[in-house]
């Protein structure tokens, strides 16, 4: 079977000038977990979950012992307040952050004509659970596992 024939085409996507809030949300309202994202007529990149979770990593915490002093006392309720405020205001600003400030660059795509087989194996081999589908440098699918899936039931006789 080939990769044509198991895609879903004309796939949804946004433009790498979408901000994450309105990705995040097309993600979220159709239950996917990536969108190719374009720039004019070619594919740019793509936004998934993980370029998501990504930009809301913290840093880890110091192994070093710390004992405030008395006066620090005083000073960590304070430091703490303001620390939290920035952690908020970080969190807001993430929304409006492009999506081509976080979106993955190197994407790794098919082809129509491509055996579903090797599409498959290409995916267990990158680590990923979409493949945008492409005829040149345009976008004209994107199979994703659950599609791989679907075909392989589909092709298996009742």
């Amino acid at each position: 079977m080939l990769v044509s024939e198991a895609m879903t085409k004309n796939p949804l996507t946004c433009t790498v000038d979408t901000p994450l809030r309105d990705a995040v949300a097309i993600l979220r309202k159709h239950h996917i977990g990536g969108l190719p994202v374009m720039e004019g007529d070619m594919l740019a990149g793509i936004i998934t979950e993980s370029d998501v979770i990504a930009q809301l990593e913290t840093k880890k915490l110091s192994d070093d012992l710390w004992l405030p002093s008395p006066l620090e006392i005083i000073e960590i309720p304070i430091r703490e307040y303001i620390n939290w405020e920035k952690t908020k205001d970080a969190l807001r600003n993430i929304g409006e952050t492009q999506v081509k400030k976080v979106m993955t660059h190197r994407v790794v795509t098919a082809t129509g004509d491509m055996d579903i087989e090797a599409a498959a194996a290409l995916m267990l081999k990158e680590g990923i659970a979409r493949l945008p589908v492409v005829d040149g440098q345009r976008l004209v699918g994107i199979l994703t596992r659950a599609d791989i899936v679907e075909a392989v039931g589909a092709s298996r006789p009742a």
